[in-house]
C-alpha cells in the first residue's frame, strides 16, 4: 500500500480508486457487487464510513468518502479489501 496517498484524517472526504490485480474484469455478476455493497453498508454501521457516492465498474470501485467517529479512512479501506478479497472469487 501506498503511504504517499495514505488517508489519515478524519475530516477530509476523499475520491478513492480501488483496482483488481491486473484491471481484471470481476465485478460482471451481480452476486458479486451485492458482495461490495454488503461490506460498504458494514462499513458504514460499524467503522464509521461515510458515503457521498461509489460506482461499481467492471474492473475497479469508485468511492467518494470520509471516516467519522474516530476511525481513519486507510485502516477502513485496509478491512475492506482484506474482507472483500476472500468473499469474490
Amino acid at each position: 500500500m501506498s503511504t504517499k496517498y495514505k488517508a489519515t484524517t478524519t475530516e477530509d472526504a476523499y475520491f478513492i480508486t480501488i483496482t483488481t490485480v491486473g484491471w481484471v474484469d470481476i465485478f460482471n455478476r451481480l452476486n458479486q457487487k451485492q458482495i461490495i455493497i454488503q461490506v460498504l453498508n458494514y462499513c458504514q454501521v460499524q467503522k464509521g464510513l461515510e458515503i457521498y457516492g461509489y460506482c461499481i465498474m467492471h474492473s475497479h470501485i469508485h468511492l467518494l468518502c470520509k471516516a467519522t467517529n474516530g476511525f481513519i479512512l486507510s485502516a477502513v479501506m485496509r478491512d475492506f479489501k482484506k474482507h472483500t478479497s476472500k468473499k469474490i472469487i
